[in-house]
């Protein structure tokens, strides 16, 4: 592929169209054509623009963004031989995902074979580069690629927050892909569990880990704690979702040195160590009460075990919400009662609120209501209860995160049947809701969002220019917008060299 290659001569700078070549076993650069010169880092064409045509423009604005993060994180050389190619759908799955067998044509109208120093994209090579990524342990890829990450960004992690998401299949070929609890219930199709732990603090992709559709999402985190105690991630502490922690995990903390935060369900353990007596309005003190972005929220703590482990037990309570799921519920109700006068069925969790006849339990009710709104946490650690709540309600670092996976990004259903594909499409969906994540801190300052951030940058192209009478080629970035300047300066302020 030919480039541009500056040439100085005394105070003056040349442009010259070059290739590499390979003549005797040595790299030679061949000249092609004079281009002209550069002042006052400008560049003046050998011939007037006006003899100039544009030959394409492409997309180029947030391919260089994506690209410059990933070169930031050392991906390109830790991806092997296909890393062109496997870039591409990582950047398509940021972008504008299509089909395998539609990358073609979206890879033409981008920048990416400069870029990416790629002529073409083929659906063989696509598949092939998947078929290379399967090849990799995805464990100690993902090591070098999260030391990569925290050494560019100077993360010091200890603690870590986990959770679990699904996705489906159309079709029944893939061994991994088990009938299990969809959590958007969606029925009939197969499933994969995906559990992805992220960094607290900046929530930045840390390790992925798939399993089959069956198993439960407490089973998955002995495992991949193990991994992180490899990634030099230990002692620290974890936060992860009440479907995640059960008796053996907290032994699993436990002996592991991790210290926790978790929410709970609400047990008979819980119900007698609050006592009968427990009520929401004694909680809601001045002096227990914390504001959490928009949500207010007041608190209590006592001394509990869980499963023989002592720990503390931090009761939330949420006003606004309760009164929501107060009033939903005699919503619901009051539609009920019209039903069973005229005789229907209502729905199985109505029918506890009514006897035999129909008659509404008052008893019942006021039951229900004394745990609206509220919330119940456990953890081993010495954390304040501020920080407590704000760690666990902020934990939707890593739901934005399978936000990004099954939005932004693409990641269902998935459509690759064989196993080893599979799992190659997952890590592709990891490696993009990693470079998102990473741009997300960068463009934090502006008050962007990432996805506002790609945005704007797609009215950044780059216009080819064909001399027909001379013969040579050029292209040029269009001029910049101070936010798109702003943006790629907050991102990496070396992209401004190349516009």
């Amino acid at each position: 592929m030919s480039f541009i290659r500056k040439i100085k001569k005394g105070d003056r700078t040349y442009l010259a169209e070059v290739e590499n070549t390979w003549i005797n076993g040595k790299a030679v650069q061949r000249h092609i054509r004079y281009i002209g010169r550069q002042v006052d880092e400008q560049t003046v064409l050998s011939c007037s623009i006006s003899e100039a045509e544009i030959e394409s423009v492409k997309l180029s604005g947030p391919l260089m963004t994506l690209h410059q993060t990933a070169n930031n994180i050392g991906l390109p050389e830790l991806l092997g031989p296909y890393s062109a190619e496997i870039l591409s759908m990582v950047y398509a799955h940021c972008l504008d995902y299509k089909s395998l067998n539609k990358m073609r044509q979206w890879f033409l109208r981008t920048d990416l074979n400069l870029i990416l120093d790629i002529e073409e994209l083929t659906e063989k090579r696509l598949v092939n580069a998947l078929d290379a990524l399967a090849g990799f342990d995805p464990i100690d890829k993902q090591r070098e690629i999260f030391s990569g990450t925290k050494k560019y960004l100077k993360l010091h992690a200890t603690g870590v927050v986990y959770d679990v998401t699904n996705t489906y299949f159309y079709g029944r070929q893939c061994k991994n892909a088990k009938y299990g609890h969809d959590k958007e219930n969606r029925k009939g199709y197969p499933l994969i569990q995906i559990g992805l732990a992220v960094t607290q603090k900046e929530g930045i992709p840390i390790v992925h880990k798939t399993f089959p559709g069956n198993i439960h999402d407490a089973r998955t985190f002995t495992d991949v704690s193990t991994d992180l105690c490899n990634f030099g991630i230990d002692k620290g502490i974890a936060v992860v979702d009440r479907g995640i922690i059960s008796i053996e995990n907290t032994r699993f903390f436990t002996q592991k040195q991790w210290k926790f935060l978790c929410g709970m369900k609400l047990d008979e353990g819980i119900r007698k160590k609050l006592g009968s007596r427990f009520s929401t309005d004694k909680q809601c003190q001045a002096d227990q009460r914390i504001r959490l972005n928009q949500t207010v929220f007041y608190y209590q703590e006592q001394p509990y075990d869980h499963g023989n482990i002592k720990g503390r037990l931090i009761t939330i309570f949420n006003r606004k919400k309760a009164l929501e799921t107060e009033e939903s519920r005699l919503d619901e109700i009051d539609a009920a009662k019209i039903r069973l006068a005229q005789g229907q069925t209502i729905k199985p969790d109505m029918k506890i609120f009514f006897d035999k006849k129909g008659t509404l339990l008052k008893e019942k009710l006021a039951e229900e209501k004394l745990y609206d709104g509220v919330s119940f946490l456990f953890t081993t650690s010495d954390i304040t209860i501020t920080d407590a709540i704000k760690a666990y309600f902020d934990k939707d670092v890593v739901e934005k995160c399978f936000h990004s996976l099954k939005g932004i990004v693409r990641l269902r259903p998935i459509r690759h049947w064989l196993y080893d594909r599979v799992e190659a499409h997952v890590f592709i969906c990891y490696l993009s809701c990693l470079l998102l994540s990473i741009m997300k801190l960068k463009v934090a300052p502006l008050a962007l969002s990432v996805q506002e951030a790609l945005d704007e940058l797609e009215g950044l192209y780059r216009v080819y220019l064909k001399d027909s009478k001379k013969g040579f080629r050029i292209n040029r970035l269009v001029a910049l917008t101070k936010k798109q300047e702003k943006i790629l300066r907050a991102i990496d302020k070396r992209l401004l060299q190349d516009s």
